[in-house]
């Protein structure tokens, strides 16, 4: 069972405690960790230069989206993407015309879009772009962006018939217009670093 911590029903699950699909999928849905081979994982260390950079996808996406159809999700969506294995990407985007995610719950359906902003930690680093690259390339995600703000990268790769990703884009500066996938978006990756240099330096507690 799930212990709580108090009347507010807030779940306390340490990391590589095991845990059900059913268990993980019924937390709060602000509730952190991926499930992993059966146990409770810690998710990616983030900043508030991470947040910015998922929230303005997330607008780039909705506002290309509007009039469009299809949907934009962010970082608490949980995806059962194979029998062991639950994960939260950064943003998962349904492209208009295709499959339709459920309301409430589990999903089941792949995205045509995920999308991972990729994190200083070595340990992230290698979940995003070893672990979930092939998890993602199995569940039937047709395209798996990487976003890196240290690198300043941007890297997409495409599902190819034999059903493992094949590099279809990349890029570190200046405008795309033709991104794979999304005719008529366009991204300006000028922009996207300009608004993350507005940011402060590091807290003087995080500098070695």
């Amino acid at each position: 069972m799930i212990s709580l911590v108090d009347s507010g029903a807030i779940p306390r699950v340490p990391a590589g405690r095991p845990l059900s699909l059913t268990e993980w999928a019924a937390l709060p849905e602000d509730a952190p960790g991926e499930w992993v081979d059966g146990r409770l994982v810690d998710e990616e260390m983030t900043d508030y230069l991470h947040e910015v950079v998922v929230a303005v996808l997330v607008r780039i996406f909705g506002t290309w989206l509007q009039g469009r159809g299809g949907f934009v999700g962010g970082s608490d969506a949980r995806f059962a993407i194979s029998p062991r294995r639950g994960r939260k990407p950064d943003i998962s985007v349904y492209l208009p015309g295709g499959r339709i995610p459920p309301a409430r719950g589990l999903i089941r359906v792949p995205p045509d879009i995920m999308v991972e902003v990729v994190s200083l930690d070595p340990r992230d680093r290698r979940r995003d772009r070893v672990e979930k690259l092939n998890e993602y390339a199995a569940f039937g995600v047709r395209y798996y962006w990487l976003l890196d703000p240290e690198e300043r990268s941007l890297q997409i790769f495409e599902l190819s018939p034999g059903g493992r990703y094949q590099y279809a884009l990349g890029h570190s500066e200046g405008v795309i217009s033709h991104v794979p996938g999304c005719a008529g978006l366009q991204l300006d990756l000028d922009a996207l670093w300009a608004e993350i240099d507005r940011l402060g330096p590091p807290s003087p507690d995080d500098e070695a």
